[in-house]
């Protein structure tokens, strides 16, 4: 497969999930996935290049949505694997291993910094602690102008980790 069917293919999966995200989602959801199909399409061996594109697109949003807590009740939006899978007509064991595949691929977890919507990111537990000596402790114990620098660094997507001088 040539570069212009791999591209072809990435448009329309970023067809397929904006369809899905504006029916049944919201953009932030989009964007995330869009950024993932990107990212997948940069790869060395193009992993969408082969199999059904309802496979891989209903996986991108099972992805983000496991990652974001979207098939958790009390979080909204609020969508179950399975509808996702109703949707694109694909069975849902196939989604959820490819899902898995994807979250291997770019070690994607909980909280990621990269693939959180905007209000994981914003409720993120781990938003007050930093790490200083190899220890977790609250953003709140270490001096106003590095929490400056700590909560500039993770809004340019970075985190920072501190060393106290020895003696």
């Amino acid at each position: 497969m040539d570069k212009k069917e791999i591209k072809e293919r990435e448009n329309k999966l970023l067809e397929l999930t904006g369809i899905f995200c504006s029916q049944k989602l919201d953009d932030d959801y989009f964007q995330l996935c869009e950024k993932l199909i990107k990212k997948m399409g940069r790869k060395r061996e193009v992993p969408f290049k082969r199999g059904k594109l309802e496979i891989w697109v209903a996986a991108v949003i099972y992805t983000i949505g496991s990652i974001n807590f979207l098939f958790d009740k009390s979080f909204e939006p609020y969508m179950t694997a399975q509808q996702i899978s109703d949707y694109f007509g694909t069975k849902n064991s196939t989604v959820s291993n490819k899902a898995r595949q994807i979250r291997e691929m770019f070690d994607l977890t909980m909280f990621d910094n990269e693939f959180a919507t905007e209000h994981m990111n914003e409720t993120n537990p781990f938003n007050d602690l930093v790490m200083v000596d190899g220890l977790i402790v609250p953003l709140s114990s270490i001096p106003e102008n590095l929490q400056e620098l700590v909560r500039k660094e993770r809004a340019e997507g970075r985190d920072i980790e501190f060393t106290t001088e020895k003696e």
